[in-house]
């Protein structure tokens, strides 16, 4: 087999297995998105930009969806429709895309040198080494801690 995550199955296709129990994105249709107000939409964008990013909610490890629509005084699935629009993923990728980008520039900085993976893991804002590992896979393309290999000399 060319590939170690290589299956065959019973027609003697092959089928790829993801490393972490990854799978492939499917894109879904949600009619209601477009029934969202731009300016309403604009709006929750900047509140969510503001909580989640500037304020860094997102290394809260049990940070939900539930959690930033009560903050904002709205309800989950209006903001899934304005965090699926305007950012162009769901909450959770939303989190994880921010988590891993801290997670990359800890491996890499020299401050964090003493840190094990695990520990940047928790300081990123990720509950359990296995949603880490699995969410650093599917953004980055490697483990982190190639990553922090690959980084070391650089």
């Amino acid at each position: 087999m060319e590939n170690k995550h290589e299956l065959i199955n019973n027609e003697n296709e092959v089928q790829v297995k993801m490393p972490y129990n990854l799978r492939e994105k499917k894109i879904k249709s949600a009619p209601y998105r477009d029934l969202i107000r731009t300016e309403l939409a604009d709006e929750l964008y900047d509140k969510i930009y503001e909580l989640v990013v500037t304020q860094k909610r997102y290394k809260q490890p049990n940070f939900s969806a539930s959690d930033l629509a009560k903050m904002l005084k709205t309800n989950t699935r209006y903001l899934s429709a304005v965090v699926n629009s305007k950012f162009k993923m769901n909450f959770s990728c939303l989190l994880n895309e921010y988590r891993i980008r801290d997670a990359k520039h800890m491996l890499t900085n020299k401050k964090y040198v003493g840190k094990n993976i695990e520990e940047i893991s928790a300081m990123s804002g990720f509950a359990n080494r296995q949603s880490f590992y699995a969410a650093f896979y599917r953004i980055v393309g490697i483990t982190p801690s190639e990553y922090r290999k690959k980084h070391e000399n650089i």
